[in-house]
């Protein structure tokens, strides 16, 4: 029987609804992944209701919860390290150390980062240090980076003016030391309005994903962290780049189709749990030249 892999997923949680680990942690599982939830943040709800409650988890108590796993002799089953929501810069340096420190035991060991900058528009506040801190101490230890539309502009100071000039800025952070890019949701002039695009980008190959605009009274919160836990997910499954790519957004898409059909705000992960694990449908990635 194939092992089963191991991911600590060290990000935000809520207690009420499904943003940060509270959006990964459970799919990541359903799809054959054991998750070790390590949680940056704990609110009540994530902040984009404009109101929550909670506390941000002190940067020490990070390496000190790793040295817990390490004392009982199970440092050495992780496979991967997950990153997401930050509530500082100091925390992101400790998440780091625990990946070297994986590394060290687990050479195999891989880290996506999921560099999440904020949206203030949508009431998610990220203090500025923290996308220094992304850009220019993360980038460089992550195998994989998966930054939405509004996080490639800010590391790269600039806004796309097409297609392939998102390519172009993607694979530009390829040079900060990522094997891969992810770019989990594009906007650029002249994109279609009834489409949701993605972005996979290596130094050798660039794919292009595009799948319906759902539709949504207020767009649910936490489908960037679904999306990269499904993708690092599937990859540890043994998945190649691109199949990991259109597994998720497939997964993804099956999620919001439930989400949607049930006039929930949240996402509706527990319905959909059987298609995230084999979704319905399908999207083609469709490599660029």
């Amino acid at each position: 029987m194939p092992r089963t892999p191991h991911v600590l997923a060290i990000q935000s949680h809520v207690v009420f609804g499904h943003a940060g680990n509270s959006a990964a942690e459970f799919p990541m599982r359903r799809v054959g992944v054991n998750v070790w939830p390590l949680n940056t943040v704990q609110f009540s709800n994530h902040t984009q209701y404009g109101h929550w409650t909670g506390q941000v988890l002190p940067p020490e108590q990070i390496p000190a919860l790793v040295d817990g796993i390490a004392a009982i002799g199970e440092l050495g089953n992780c496979d991967a390290v997950l990153s997401g929501y930050l509530g500082s810069a100091a925390q992101g340096r400790s998440i780091l150390e625990v990946v070297r420190r994986i590394r060290e035991v687990n050479p195999r060991a891989v880290y996506l980062c999921d560099p999440v900058m904020g949206h203030p528009e949508k009431g998610c506040i990220v203090a500025p240090e923290v996308g220094e801190f992304l850009l220019h101490e993360a980038a460089a230890v992550a195998d994989y980076l998966c930054p939405n539309q509004l996080e490639l502009d800010s590391f790269c100071d600039r806004q796309p003016t097409s297609l392939e000039d998102c390519a172009a800025m993607a694979r530009g952070l390829l040079v900060r030391g990522p094997k891969a890019i992810l770019v989990k949701h594009l906007n650029y002039p002249g994109k279609p309005a009834d489409a949701f695009e993605m972005l996979l980008v290596t130094l050798d190959e660039t794919w292009h994903l595009r799948r319906p605009l759902l539709a949504f009274p207020r767009q649910p919160v936490g489908v960037g962290d679904l999306t990269s836990g499904l993708f690092l997910a599937r990859l540890l499954l043994g998945d190649d780049l691109r199949t990991a790519f259109e597994f998720c957004a497939a997964a993804v898409h099956e999620v919001l189709l439930e989400t949607q059909a049930c006039g929930s705000y949240e996402l509706e992960l527990v319905r959909a749990q059987d298609r995230i694990a084999h979704p319905r449908v399908k999207f083609e990635a469709v490599k660029m030249g």
